[in-house]
């Protein structure tokens, strides 16, 4: 009778003991109908950015500008600050300079396009279009030029960058003929069908930090830019307003004062009513910490930002059908706050970025669906630094022209082409927790994102977690129905811990801060995006059912052929 008791309580442990890790680690399950297609699979991934412009045509930029060209289906869009900036061109963090514009003696404007014409070349030429930024202001237009150069660094203050590049121009008929002068001299030299195919928009986050002026400043300083640009070029496109955020109340004020602005107010430049806008945009920022030595990610201000600035755009019958661009669409703000500094940004050398990139980009999908906002861009602000530490944590693709595993989630994207097709998984957070909570719950986001094209599909998968913790590989069901074919061909590629990750390489190395060249070699090949299977697989009924074993952390595309 004892013994019968003791086989009682231990089947009753072992039985709960199953359930508690059942209800902990429910099996993902996805399930992609090839027939449930949503939209065009836009390319709202093929926008990058960075505050850098001289990084654009020296080595490792160069490099990088080319695997982004190579790795999109279209033409990738290309945005930087500081393209009127004076200066001698020399490239620094948070600092860039073109001396576009200076004035003799007697006040006369002098203008030099050689080292903005030298980033605009390395774009044109690898089929890159410039998102062109109208701004900063140049030394000798600003009202406050002294100090001008700052000399920043990580661990500095971020308001030591703002200088006299910040403030409005002392003569905004100066300025508007800048913008003429420049757009002029875009057209005869890259053709005008060239340069209708750009967006050109007006400084950055002037409810920020970036600009010292009123904000009826800054509408002034746009509508003579705009009127520049478009005496230049007639069919030139422009938008605006790239605002810091769009959750807080003075963002918003900012963004509707500025859409109604340019429906209706008086132009400061032309004293007519209103102001050229062809496209809205706007910032959306996570925000990571540190908590107790783990970082802790949080998509959920980015994600609010994001539905904030679609509903406002759709708010104005003027506005609804304009083209949205996230001028800045990242995890957090500082890219060149390195993890010494900033220790909630050491997720950027790793898979949590690339987890949280494919996690974060498919919501955006979903918010635009949600809100019905016309979609076309989100700019990932994250580019490289040169000549700096290898790995240091700044939120870059490539670090001394060694990719990084996030460039790796980019390269996946750009296999996914066709139309958006709709996918149910049993265990990707719901669109309105993400906007709430983030993904903080007891399991992770396994979720997915799929396309298909005449004669492919492509599904990527990922399983992301905000907390920076170690976790098994768990079984992900993937089931696809209506494959037109009797027979496709499978791909499967992955980043995680063990492949197309050349950080984890790096470290194997021993982190080396001077390495070999056999061992820069060996990194630049684990950087690139890994095929870990290629098989046959017969369908049953235009059926077929794929199993992965996906790490924490970890993004798969799974690819079909026939």
């Amino acid at each position: 009778m004892h013994l019968t008791l003791l086989r009682y309580f231990a089947i009753v442990f072992i039985f709960t003991t199953a359930i508690t890790v059942t209800a902990q680690t429910t099996p993902a399950v996805i399930t992609v109908n090839l027939k449930n297609e949503i939209a065009p699979m836009e390319p709202v991934w093929a926008w990058f950015g960075y505050d850098e412009p001289n990084y654009t045509y020296m080595k490792d930029g160069k490099k990088l500008l080319s695997e982004i060209a190579a790795l999109s289906p279209v033409p990738v869009y290309v945005r930087t600050h500081s393209l009127l900036v004076s200066g001698d061109g020399v490239a620094a963090l948070k600092w860039g300079s073109t001396n576009a514009y200076t004035e003799d003696t007697n006040g006369n404007p002098i203008y030099k396009w050689k080292i903005a014409d030298s980033i605009f070349d390395t774009y044109v030429k690898r089929g890159m279009k410039p998102l062109a930024q109208i701004g900063f202001m140049p030394e000798a237009l600003s009202t406050h030029p002294v100090p001008y150069r700052h000399y920043w660094k990580p661990g500095d203050p971020y308001t030591d960058i703002i200088t006299g590049w910040a403030y409005p121009p002392k003569d905004y008929d100066k300025w508007r003929n800048l913008v003429y002068e420049w757009v002029k001299h875009c057209v005869d030299r890259y053709g005008k069908k060239e340069v209708e195919s750009w967006y050109w928009e007006v400084w950055n986050e002037p409810n920020g930090h970036y600009w010292k002026g009123t904000q009826e400043e800054f509408f002034k300083l746009y509508d003579y830019a705009a009127d520049g640009l478009k005496k230049a070029l007639p069919t030139a496109k422009i938008g605006g307003i790239n605002i810091a955020g769009t959750r807080g109340d003075g963002a918003q004020d900012w963004t509707n004062n500025f859409i109604k602005h340019c429906i209706s107010g008086t132009n400061y430049a032309t004293g007519k009513k209103g102001s050229p806008v062809n496209a809205i945009l706007f910032h959306a920022k996570g925000w990571p910490k540190s908590v107790d030595g783990m970082v802790r990610m949080d998509m959920a201000p980015q994600m609010q930002d994001i539905q904030t600035g679609f509903k406002m755009t759709m708010a104005y019958p003027e506005t609804k059908n304009l083209p949205v661009i996230i001028g800045e669409s990242d995890p957090e703000g500082c890219a060149a706050c390195g993890m010494a500094t900033n220790p909630e940004n050491a997720y950027r050398n790793g898979t949590m970025y690339s987890s949280y990139t494919a996690a974060s980009f498919a919501r955006k999908y979903l918010l635009a669906d949600q809100t019905k906002a016309n979609f076309l861009g989100a700019v990932s602000w994250s580019f490289e630094f040169e000549d700096q530490p290898w790995f240091y944590g700044f939120r870059d693709l490539a670090t001394n022209g060694v990719d990084k595993p996030v460039l790796n989630v980019f390269r996946m994207f750009g296999m996914m082409t066709g139309k958006r097709i709709a996918v149910q998984s049993n265990r990707m957070y719901p669109l309105e927790e993400v906007l709430q909570k983030s993904v903080r719950g007891s399991q992770t986001d396994i979720g997915a994102l799929a396309s298909k094209d005449k004669k492919a599909a492509a599904i990527m998968v990922w399983n992301y977690h905000d907390d920076d913790k170690q976790g098994p590989a768990e079984t992900v069901t993937i089931t696809i129905s209506n494959i037109p074919a009797k027979k496709a061909t499978l791909n499967i590629y992955m980043i995680d811990k063990e492949n197309s990750n050349s950080y984890e390489v790096w470290k194997g190395m021993g982190s080396p801060q001077n390495p070999t060249t056999l061992q820069i070699s060996t990194l630049e090949k684990y950087g690139q995006l890994k095929c870990v299977s290629t098989s046959t697989v017969k369908t049953e009924g235009g059926k077929a059912t794929i199993a992965l074993e996906l790490m924490r952390q970890g993004v798969a595309l799974i690819k079909l052929d026939w």
